[in-house]
């Protein structure tokens, strides 16, 4: 197999929640994604591995682009034609990835993004083995360009003949939050993958309950309120009728897609251990 084209490679650690999306979308546009786990303490790591994706460790405290060049060298991959760097924390969503992605087809040997204060300088003068990095995109020869850099290097010190482009990347204060939804418990956690997912329970199911709820406490009030059987009467009891059986339906409706899901992830399963086996 030969070098990939376009290699992604996500910095992050306890995204067990978004792994999955995050490799199955960026596959649809880069050749190879491989996983930078910063230390996770959840299964991040053994669902990338299920998917194949190379799953590689940096526990350092500071990501410079000095030891992001270095790490994917010593994993012994191939270099591919561009390589995007990505960091995957709390303030980023799936739906920036195809922005990031863009990235890969800009015409910079070396784009860094440096974590930086305010009232620090300009990202130029940085020492790039110092730099906190929140994305790096480099070409092989970036990468070469990186590895050769001084101790006391910056973006300055690079040849003139590569394309660089160094930016800040303003880091957010640190302000003490509520405990957010996803950490809360896991049954918040479950019910956050549902609504990020857009399972059936909770697109179907949820509206279908409600329906099903209101019809049945509507039919007590018209069995109570009308005596006798005219236009008024039978146009309100049709309603109810209608709005309890579409909630039942809808009910129906999402516990079997939500069965066959289940079905379908078991033979899946079922597939790929035996083509493993085999």
């Amino acid at each position: 197999m030969g070098a990939p084209r376009h290699r992604l490679v996500l910095i992050g650690s306890n995204l067990e929640l978004r792994i999955v999306s995050i490799i199955v979308r960026a596959r649809e546009s880069v050749d190879e994604v491989v996983l930078l786990d910063r230390g996770s303490s959840d299964a991040t790591v053994e669902l990338a591995e299920r998917l194949e994706c190379p799953v590689l460790t940096h526990v350092e405290e500071h990501i410079t682009a000095s030891s992001l060049a270095s790490l994917l060298k010593e994993a012994g991959l191939q270099d591919a034609e561009r390589t995007l760097f990505l960091r995957v924390n709390d303030a980023w969503r799936l739906r920036d990835l195809p922005l990031s992605i863009n990235r890969l087809h800009e015409r910079w040997d070396v784009h860094v993004s440096i974590v930086l204060d305010e009232d620090e300088g300009p990202p130029e003068d940085v020492v790039l083995l110092d730099a906190d990095v929140q994305h790096l995109q480099v070409t092989p020869a970036g990468f070469a360009a990186l590895a050769a850099l001084g101790p006391l290097g910056t973006a300055m010190d690079l040849p003139e003949d590569l394309g660089v482009r160094v930016s800040r990347h303003i880091a957010r204060p640190n302000v003490h939050q509520a405990e957010s939804l996803a950490s809360a418990s896991r049954m918040a956690q479950m019910f956050y993958w549902m609504l990020e997912s857009k399972h059936p329970l909770v697109l179907i199911g949820l509206p279908g309950l409600v329906l099903f709820v209101l019809g049945i406490r509507l039919s007590g009030n018209v069995i109570d309120q009308f005596k006798e059987l005219n236009s008024t009467s039978l146009g309100v009891t049709l309603a109810t009728v209608a709005v309890t059986l579409m909630g039942l339906f809808a009910l129906m409706t999402a516990v079997l897609l939500w069965i066959m899901e289940k079905q379908v992830a078991s033979l899946h399963h079922q597939v790929e251990s035996e083509g493993g086996a085999a």
